[in-house]
């Protein structure tokens, strides 16, 4: 579980609501960020070990005779983890290629034991969704699954958004509807696998105590140029310590990324 909800940014049922600040649905621009063909493979470590492999790829398909970008999203364990935990979890989306908005997803879940798989729909004009483990749930406008939030996220203007800015994502996952919500702290130069390079700094905020010892424990790293790609996730919690998630590899991007030695 760690791993997955680690790989896509989103621990969800830690998620806190903003006190007086503002929560608003970020505008995203024309996409110029990612193309049919990208490949991004990061890997997540607990300190000097590696526990994991997750792989973003990105094609395109057609739906409902419709050209749309399909994404496939892959996380797994590795070595002693894989062991111990066995991961390996499937999501599949296909979006619109305008809006970022979802019209499918298909999840195959294998944790250890545990396995499930589930198809769902989404009515985005009648804001509904269509699950065929729980049935048709009412949903708000702009509702995202957690494949395509990831890329929402890289169309994002930032250039129309402030520091201390807090935004709000809505997502479906696991049946439910999940707010997801975040503060933009700037910009930030970081070193990388492949070098430094200038990045917006975002911080879900999540609930102090359980596993966290503060609301900005995890934070997100994505690149400050057409790409907007994510380059590392970075968590503080308590028991296990530090956790990160890097980016080792990416193909075919859109545009050129320069990084620093």
């Amino acid at each position: 579980m760690v791993v997955r909800t680690c790989f896509l940014l989103l621990l969800l049922q830690l998620t806190i609501a903003v006190d007086g600040q503002e929560i608003f649905n970020p505008p995203i621009k024309k996409n110029n960020a990612f193309k049919a063909g990208e490949v991004l493979t990061f890997q997540l470590k607990y300190g000097f070990i590696s526990a994991g492999i997750g792989t973003l790829i990105l094609s395109e398909d057609l739906y409902n005779n419709k050209s749309v970008f399909h994404s496939s999203t892959i996380v797994q364990t590795t070595g002693l983890a894989e062991t111990l935990y066995g991961v390996k979890d499937i999501y599949e989306s296909w979006f619109d290629k305008e809006t970022n908005l979802p019209y499918k997803q298909i999840s195959n879940i294998k944790e250890g034991h545990y396995t499930r798989t589930n198809d769902v729909t989404y009515d985005q004009k009648g804001r509904m969704v269509t699950s065929k483990s729980s049935g048709t749930h009412p949903v708000p406008q702009k509702i995202l699954d957690l494949s395509s939030t990831m890329y929402y996220i890289r169309r994002i203007d930032f250039s129309k958004i402030s520091e201390g800015d807090s935004l709000l994502l809505n997502m479906f996952f696991s049946d439910e509807v999940f707010p997801l919500r975040f503060i933009y702290k700037g910009k930030e130069t970081i070193q990388t696998n492949f070098g430094k390079v200038k990045c917006h700094k975002i911080c879900p905020l999540v609930e102090v105590g359980r596993m966290f010892k503060r609301a900005d424990d995890l934070t997100v790293w994505f690149t400050d140029d057409d790409n907007c790609i994510p380059v590392q996730v970075k968590m503080a919690i308590r028991i296990a310590g530090v956790v990160n998630l890097k980016l080792i590899k990416y193909e075919n991007l859109a545009n050129p990324v320069t990084f620093k030695k």
